[in-house]
């Protein structure tokens, strides 16, 4: 049985920032999200996701996904397109939640 690196994230969203609400930076979040999926070898699962009316939800987009090991989460933290899109996730977030764990 092989062991996986889980990195989960959950952010909330400032009701306005960069000029747009909510919600059209929610979709933009993600689609900065969905274009890191595969970028580096190791990331095993890559799945982000905004929150859904009618579902219960805390936070309003989170990324849910899993690396071979801590050398592979490394490198996609230290990946040029992953450090491309964080100035717009702190600009547009209110909080942030994270947590690493191995299963």
């Amino acid at each position: 049985m092989s062991v996986t690196l889980k990195h989960i994230v959950f952010w909330k969203l400032k009701e306005h920032a960069e000029g747009a609400d909510k919600a059209s930076n929610a979709r933009q979040l993600k689609t900065l999200l969905d274009s890191c999926a595969g970028i580096v070898p190791g990331m095993l699962r890559f799945e982000a996701a905004i929150a859904q009316p009618g579902l219960e939800a805390t936070y309003d987009v989170v990324l849910n996904s899993e690396f071979a090991s801590a050398a592979a989460l490394e490198a996609y933290q230290n990946h040029p397109a992953h450090l491309a899109i964080k100035p717009f996730f702190g600009a547009v977030r209110e909080s942030r939640q994270c947590m690493d764990y191995f299963s």
